[in-house]
């Protein structure tokens, strides 16, 4: 079994142009998510996927392998679908490049699904949120599942929603600041992270957008519209995103963060050697 890793990335972010080289101590952020995912017990090849030739030069100056692609992709997953469509791969995992920290162990949690059972399509990650303030933003997308461990729903609303715990007068989202400690268990933040049996991402990357995608701005909600699994696997690591300049400040003003960034550089080796 081949596994690929591709990293989609583009340089006209509507709320952070350029967004894949902003710094974070000194390199580019898609340099700490390239080196991490090269670290992958399971990852056979780790490339990156954009049609910008800004992006390909730092990529490869740091020695890393660019796959450039068509400019009218509407999101990273058609990116990483033109990419598999040429390559030898039987599995293919979609990396988000603005998750810097994204661990190379829950790179394959997410994968192992795949290896390990073969009908399955498509696995994703979790975790469990930590603040009731992040669970209430609707950037930080929700996502319920059922006993198999597959995907019931993602949304940016917040679900579940814990009747027991706020049941009464009042609004909702005032209980649920009020009462967090008395939700039990923790409801599941997903992660920006897929691994898709090759076949079903280039089918999944063929469909139509959907009611549901499109109501939420999320296309995962095509595959579970589709009937398509998806395997969510927990995992203990936040991630941390960056979707705007603000998120690059907090990272780098969380000292336990920065720490976290400068420890990633000391373990790098050329990538080419």
């Amino acid at each position: 079994m081949r596994i690929i890793a591709v990293i989609p990335a583009r340089w006209a972010s509507v709320r952070f142009p350029g967004k894949p080289l902003v710094l974070l101590c000194g390199h580019p952020m898609i340099e700490y998510v390239y080196r991490r995912a090269s670290r992958s017990a399971l990852v056979d090849f780790v490339c990156v996927a954009t049609d910008d030739e800004r992006i390909a030069d730092a990529v490869r100056g740091f020695g890393g392998n660019v796959r450039m692609t068509r400019g009218d992709h509407a999101s990273g997953t058609d990116r990483v679908a033109e990419v598999a469509a040429v390559e030898d791969a039987d599995v293919v995992v979609n990396i988000q490049g603005d998750e810097p920290l994204i661990h190379p162990d829950d790179i394959d949690a997410g994968i192992k699904p795949l290896v390990d059972e073969g009908g399955l399509g498509m696995s994703t990650l979790a975790v469990a949120f930590d603040s009731p303030e992040e669970f209430l933003n609707p950037n930080a997308v929700k996502v319920t599942r059922g006993k198999s461990g597959n995907a019931l729903y993602f949304s940016r609303a917040p679900i579940p929603y814990s009747r027991d715990v706020l049941v009464g007068e009042g609004k909702a989202y005032e209980k649920i600041l009020n009462n967090w400690k008395d939700i039990s268990p923790k409801p599941l933040k997903h992660v920006g992270f897929y691994a898709y049996r090759r076949e079903s991402l280039l089918r999944f990357a063929g469909l139509r957008p959907s009611p549901l995608e499109k109501l939420e701005r999320l296309e995962q909600l095509r595959a579970l519209e589709d009937g398509l699994a998806i395997r969510v696997v927990e995992v203990k690591r936040n991630a941390v995103g960056v979707d705007c300049p603000e998120d690059r400040e907090r990272l780098l003003g969380d000292d336990a963060m920065r720490y976290a960034l400068e420890e990633e550089k000391g373990r790098w080796p050329s990538i080419s050697s």
